[in-house]
């Protein structure tokens, strides 16, 4: 069976090329174009596609408003077509949280070449988003921080030091996944290291959401910065982000080198880093997310001492990245999402304090 796809945006332009570029693969179709919420509302009765593409920004209903009744009353994936703009990133973000899977973003040069350059991202996307786990979203807990809050309890951690890092690898589904993690963190845990598949700009919007959310202060690494207890540095969407030493101090490092498992930044180069610099004083974990980027470089973490978590399939969006993880005996624990933290710092209690490796 064909993943059925339902293109809705108001641009002819990338409706054309979406559906080309959609059209092209053996095991995917377009059962329908739409060029508003309206339109497409009565094409997703009509088809009932697998997966539907929106726009971000469009005429006569706004993309998040459509997007907040779809998830209500007829959850299903959905993938979110941005612009490359601070407000697009941060549009963007807000779709994410309403329930959307996935998103990609519009080149800003040339539309029809740069969207026909994206035709593997693209057809990927769309094929993780059609496999993935989507529940129904009730209209109260939509925007409502404190409900997540309150089914998520804190834990706090008295022994944690400035000698434990937390090392994390997120991609589909991955906002939401770190997000409600980053909620449990107490203000004195470890110094956290965050790597999600994301483009450069959108990981300075997720990263400045996260700190008004979060007890810990949320940022966007920039390199060569100490990693601090109640700290956490999100892998910016340019760059590489690796773990590195500075006389007795963690630091954060960028690289501009070429995609790692055909992602920049790459969640194995951080945890190979991990392995390198932090050895057993650090705790992995790795979240939602396609394909298999982190299961190699989590393994290294483990055979250097490193203890690992993996986010179970039921908790999931897409079980990709830690399904191979997991397989490949990189993984100690695996435990649904809303456990992970209370787990992580209650095995960082137990264990104390450890000098670093040197």
């Amino acid at each position: 069976m064909k993943i059925k796809v339902l293109i809705v945006d108001d641009s002819a332009l990338i409706r054309s090329v979406l559906t080309e570029i959609i059209g092209s693969q053996p095991d995917m179709e377009v059962v329908g174009v739409a060029p508003d919420p309206l339109v497409a509302r009565e094409l997703i009765k009509q088809t009932n596609p697998d997966v539907l593409t929106l726009d971000v920004e469009m005429p006569k209903m706004d993309g998040l408003d459509f997007l907040e009744k779809l998830m209500r009353l007829r959850p299903m994936p959905v993938i979110m077509v941005s612009s490359l703009t601070e407000r697009g990133s941060e549009i963007t973000m807000r779709a994410l949280e309403l329930g959307a899977v996935d998103f990609v973003t519009k080149p800003k040069l040339s539309i029809q070449s740069g969207m026909l350059e994206y035709t593997e991202l693209i057809c990927d996307k769309i094929r993780a988003a059609s496999k993935a786990r989507i529940k129904p979203r009730s209209k109260h807990l939509v925007g409502d921080e404190n409900v997540t809050l309150g089914t998520l309890p804190l834990v706090r951690n008295p022994l944690t030091s400035s000698e434990k890092l937390i090392i994390i690898g997120a991609s589909t589904g991955g906002t939401e996944a770190i997000k409600n993690f980053l909620i449990q963190m107490p203000s004195d845990c470890p110094g956290i290291l965050i790597t999600q598949h994301m483009p450069e700009g959108f990981t300075r919007s997720f990263a400045k959401r996260l700190d008004g959310l979060c007890k810990i202060s949320v940022s966007e690494a920039a390199g060569g910065e100490r990693v601090l207890p109640g700290h956490a540095y999100i892998a910016p969407g340019h760059s590489h982000l690796m773990l590195g030493r500075s006389g007795a101090n963690y630091i954060t490092q960028l690289d501009s080198g070429p995609p790692v498992n055909r992602h920049r930044p790459s969640v194995d180069v951080l945890f190979r880093s991990a392995a390198i610099y932090a050895g057993k004083n650090a705790v992995g974990v790795i979240l939602t997310g396609m394909g298999k980027d982190g299961a190699v470089g989590m393994l290294e973490m483990k055979n250097a001492g490193a203890y690992n978590f993996s986010q179970d399939e039921a908790t999931c969006v897409v079980f990709g990245m830690p399904r191979e993880a997991i397989a490949i005996g990189a993984t100690h624990e695996v435990a649904p999402l809303n456990e992970l933290p209370s787990k992580i710092l209650h095995y960082l209690a137990q264990h104390g304090s450890r000098s670093l490796r040197v």
